[in-house]
């Protein structure tokens, strides 16, 4: 019979030479726990500091490690039985999910054996068992996930919030997620003094809902103290535009954005491909044009912004793509990795208590007006 360690401490050559120790869940997904392990494998051949705490079904998970020997060392397994599907309702996970390896991928943040959880599971559960299990960081009203959107600024990226953690989002909660974007800027893609902007249907002071108008001015009051630029409203056009580094909006708009940004990429993939097969002479030119192809290719490829990353808990937390294979999982884990380097949680925590100052001053302001 195998011997549950669920519940088993870390070893110590995991926590030791000043490595980072990233918590798998390896069995969610769509491909199962051998994308996961190879992910891992990619990331272990890049990065000599990872270590992993991997959970899943124990026998699979050694026969998958045990194939690559320079992950041997650096893995340690935990048994977790039960599996989170993508139709599993998160209420269900949130009562009944004590056994799986998304609960224990979690729960090892939350005892502080790792600093980062990746899993490629159900979003949904994810995001209550990460609430459940590492609580809301003081002061935040509404967690949020931030996604990589492909630009035309130099990082190459922008980051948009929310993108689907909470359908809602009042005045307070989009300065949080504008304090809590630009932490993320800076400490995720090197940008010194992020320029941040908030999502609307014009560009015009005027335009927008009531608290699209509050969240307008609190997020300028906090911009320099915060030690971002703040450019005010932008609209769908900048996404992938140069103008910004952070955009903010509610998590029902930045969700519809980021399915219609990933279909229309997809499409537009597909037409190229129907558009270099129409004929001998379209062949011809696509091998003439293979290099500038592979390029753009390489420039548009959703695995290397693999990631949304969980904001306003008390740990972090990456979420793979679903249907990850082996190099989106590893651009996860390397985002995870470069998260946990820059003691992003600590300041990310410092970030959500300066808005809940902030927000309780204009509070008190628009009470004695």
């Amino acid at each position: 019979m195998t011997e549950d360690t669920s519940n088993s401490p870390a070893p110590r050559a995991l926590l030791d030479q000043g490595s980072v120790v990233i918590s798998v869940d390896a069995m969610g997904g769509d491909n199962g726990p051998s994308a996961v392990v190879a992910g891992m494998a990619e990331s272990a051949d890049k990065n000599p500091e990872i270590r992993f705490i991997v959970h899943g079904d124990e026998a699979q998970l050694r026969r998958l490690i045990g194939r690559r020997k320079h992950l041997i060392d650096r893995c340690d397994i935990r048994h977790a039985p039960g599996v989170v599907t993508m139709e599993d309702k998160p209420s269900q996970i949130v009562r009944k999910g004590g056994d799986t390896s998304m609960w224990a991928a979690i729960e090892s943040v939350k005892q502080g054996e790792a600093e980062v959880a990746v899993s490629c599971g159900n979003t949904g559960a994810l995001m209550a068992l990460s609430m459940l299990r590492l609580r809301k960081l003081p002061g935040v009203n509404r967690p949020a996930i931030a996604c990589l959107w492909p630009s035309r600024n130099v990082q190459g990226f922008n980051i948009m919030l929310d993108v689907g953690a909470d359908i809602k989002a009042d005045a307070p909660d989009l300065l949080q997620y504008a304090l809590m974007g630009a932490s993320y800027a800076r400490n995720g893609l090197d940008i010194e003094r992020p320029r941040v902007g908030l999502l609307n249907v014009g560009t015009e002071e005027h335009k927008g809902r009531a608290e699209m108008k509050q969240a307008n001015d609190l997020i300028a009051a906090a911009a320099d103290e915060a030690n971002f630029d703040y450019v005010g409203f932008v609209e769908g056009g900048d996404l992938p535009g140069s103008r910004v580094d952070v955009i903010v909006t509610d998590g029902f708009t930045g969700n519809i954005a980021l399915k219609t940004g990933e279909g229309t990429a997809k499409l537009i993939g597909e037409f190229m491909r129907g558009a270099f097969r129409n004929s001998i002479m379209s062949k011809f030119a696509a091998l003439l044009a293979m290099s500038s192809l592979k390029r753009l290719q390489k420039r548009i490829d959703p695995r290397r912004v693999n990631g949304g990353v969980f904001l306003g808990l008390n740990g972090t937390v990456v979420k793979s793509h679903g249907a990850a294979d082996a190099t989106g999982i590893s651009a996860a884990i390397k985002l995870a990795f470069q998260l946990a380097k820059s003691g992003f949680q600590d300041r990310l925590a410092a970030r959500v208590a300066q808005s809940a100052g902030i927000s309780s001053g204009a509070s008190d302001v628009e009470a004695a007006s």
